[in-house]
């Protein structure tokens, strides 16, 4: 398998995956709107997204990751967030995620920065077994919280 950075001319390859990881999450599938969101991040230069295609098929979309740059005030560096990590069902237990994060990873030290940070359900123990097996440690020294903002004031 090989790891490319994703271009718009990926978009309608990776469109149909990116939709089926937000169906993993109980998301609505809207295809236009996830690729218009998929679109806006690669044209503005906000996301980094990683995609694992085989050696032999560009038509064949095996995984993706997503990274969002963030930074640490008090590290006074980059922090890179990785968002959003799927594999193809017909993919998995190819090592496909754990290619994906390395390169990530690469990417991460390459960028100078200070840490990656991801985030999974609490009951999805094969990807907590994954991001352990790659260096990622359970976060003890802060607790996180997040505050849903709605369209109400």
């Amino acid at each position: 398998m090989r790891i490319t950075q994703a271009t718009l001319e990926h978009l309608d390859l990776l469109t149909p995956l990116f939709v089926k990881y937000r169906e993993f999450y109980g998301s609505l599938a809207y295809p236009d709107s996830s690729r218009a969101f998929l679109e806006k991040r690669l044209r503005r230069k906000e996301s980094v997204i990683y995609l694992a295609l085989p050696d032999d098929d560009d038509n064949k979309l095996l995984g993706f990751c997503q990274l969002y740059p963030s930074f640490s005030s008090l590290s006074l560096k980059r922090v890179w967030i990785l968002n959003d990590i799927y594999v193809a069902e017909d993919a998995r237990r190819q090592l496909v995620a754990d290619n994906l994060m390395r390169t990530a990873k690469k990417m991460a030290k390459e960028t100078q920065a200070v840490r990656m940070r991801v985030s999974t359900s609490s009951d999805n123990e094969i990807a907590q077994k994954t991001y352990e097996s790659i260096g990622f440690r359970a976060d003890t020294e802060f607790k996180n919280y997040v505050l849903p903002i709605s369209e109400e004031l």
